[in-house]
């Protein structure tokens, strides 16, 4: 599998759209979010990484952390980036590669103001296997594809240990 950095638009929007449909739950509960959250956190102190993580359902935030070396500003473009979830049921990075293909930015294309919406990546939908998107896991703190990546790292992994 290439890198995300190495692709162009058109095939990163392929491996992306592989994510979004490999990376469904059966169910997605409290203890999982939790639990996802808990591995974000380890896996970032163990890289010596600066990030903020959201996992939330609707309008109920279930998980919520801000490590060392972050700032409020996270917590802004985590709620900027999970408007792009609730609002495509696509990642932000998806809808950012989706914009820029377009030539066009998330603004010029759906009218939507730049300082309420973010297409960058980071924010990931929590999907169902039935396809019910029910809710978002958002990195910020890297460059954009190392925040997506992470959370894509991160559900690999306990979707194979579930």
């Amino acid at each position: 599998m290439a890198k995300l950095t190495d692709l162009n638009d058109t095939d990163l929007l392929a491996e992306l759209s592989a994510h979004e449909e490999d990376l469904r739950f059966e169910t997605f509960s409290v203890a999982d979010a939790h639990e996802v959250g808990r591995r974000l956190v380890a896996l970032a102190e163990k890289r010596s990484l600066s990030i903020a993580i959201d996992i939330t359902c609707g309008d109920h935030c279930l998980f919520h952390m801000a490590l060392k070396g972050t700032s409020p500003d996270n917590a802004q473009w985590i709620l900027r980036k999970r408007r792009v979830v609730n609002r495509f049921h696509h990642s932000s990075l998806f809808m950012g590669a989706t914009c820029r293909l377009a030539g066009q930015s998330l603004e010029q294309k759906y009218m939507l103001p730049d300082n309420q919406f973010a297409a960058h990546g980071g924010a990931f939908p929590i999907r169902l296997k039935d396809g019910a998107v029910i809710g978002t896991v958002t990195v910020s703190g890297l460059p954009q594809i190392e925040d997506h990546a992470l959370v894509v790292e991160v559900l690999q992994d306990y979707l194979k240990a579930s």
